[in-house]
């Protein structure tokens, strides 16, 4: 993986991330990249809560990844904390690098680091390659997931 690094986010990097979140069929319909208020409003809240990641990776001086992971404790599972992985994105030209691997397996890892029980994350039901991907990692497919938009 050469000089990559993974490391926070800063509210710099958000051009990137932003670009990156948009750039597939589903981002592209919800994603505005032309206009970054609502991200830096939604920045400021996520920088100023401890339970929220945003990490970047970054290779050569270029944002190339990113993801977001967030710690919840909870009741369930005898009072499990668990974490939620959000917003995972690989730069196109670093698909198929093991950049997205590396990526999880951090999340992982910082996942019982914060003393988390359980690592949980979502994936638009059109994202076969994605499922697949996740899979191979360990994760299974264990519960059907409801979305209501507000």
């Amino acid at each position: 993986m050469g000089d990559l690094e993974i490391r926070p986010a800063t509210a710099d990097d958000l051009p990137a991330i932003v670009a990156m979140l948009a750039d597939d069929p589903l981002g592209a319909q919800r994603e505005s990249p032309d206009d970054l208020t609502p991200y830096l409003t939604a920045w400021e809240r996520l920088a100023s809560d401890p339970s929220q990641h945003v990490v970047v990776a970054v290779r050569e001086g270029r944002v190339v990844g990113t993801l977001q992971l967030t710690v919840i404790p909870g009741l369930s599972r005898r009072g499990a904390t668990r974490s939620i992985i959000e917003g995972v994105r690989v730069h196109a030209d670093e698909r198929g690098s093991g950049l997205g691997t590396r990526f999880i397996e951090w999340a992982i890892d910082e996942s019982r680091r914060q003393g988390c029980q359980l690592v949980q994350l979502t994936s638009d039901a059109s994202r076969t390659d994605a499922h697949r991907f996740y899979e191979r990692l360990g994760f299974t497919a264990s519960h059907v997931g409801f979305k209501l938009q507000l």
